[in-house]
């Protein structure tokens, strides 16, 4: 079942039982799947779709800190909230263990051997890693390993 789908079942069943913060971020998700279409004129498949998430978690997790900074922890829990709903929809994230790995096979395939050649190991990393792991937990990692 494509994730489009699964969001619109889940958004009739989250309808039937009155819950109003699923049926609400659901509805935000969709929404942005229908923008892309739009923009771009084509069908979302599930890879863009994980990507939308994504940036809609990231955007959430932004949101809450700043909301926390300021003391509106009411609005960070609604955040919160959205994020957990989100997450049901992304694949399961890559231990900071097995994102380590991949980097060195990034970069033992690439030859990388300073941070000049960060570019071209991140164009690698991000095929292989979009969607499974943070890309600035990536970055990290990738800076670490080509400084030491």
């Amino acid at each position: 079942m494509s994730l489009k789908t699964q969001l619109t079942e889940d958004m009739k069943t989250a309808m039937r039982a009155k819950d109003q913060v699923s049926l609400s971020t659901i509805r935000l998700i969709n929404a942005a799947i229908k923008q892309f279409e739009v923009d771009e004129r084509t069908e979302a498949d599930d890879a863009k779709v994980i990507s939308i998430l994504t940036k809609m978690v990231k955007q959430r997790k932004d949101s809450a800190k700043i909301y926390t900074e300021a003391g509106r922890q009411d609005l960070a829990d609604k955040e919160n909230a959205e994020i957990e709903i989100l997450n049901r929809y992304l694949p399961q994230m890559m231990s900071a263990e097995e994102i380590k790995t991949v980097v060195e096979a990034a970069i033992a395939e690439t030859g990388a051997s300073s941070m000049a050649d960060m570019g071209k190991v991140m164009g690698v990393l991000k095929t292989h890693l979009a969607g499974k792991a943070d890309m600035g937990e990536v970055n990290k990692v990738l800076k670490a390993a080509l400084t030491a």
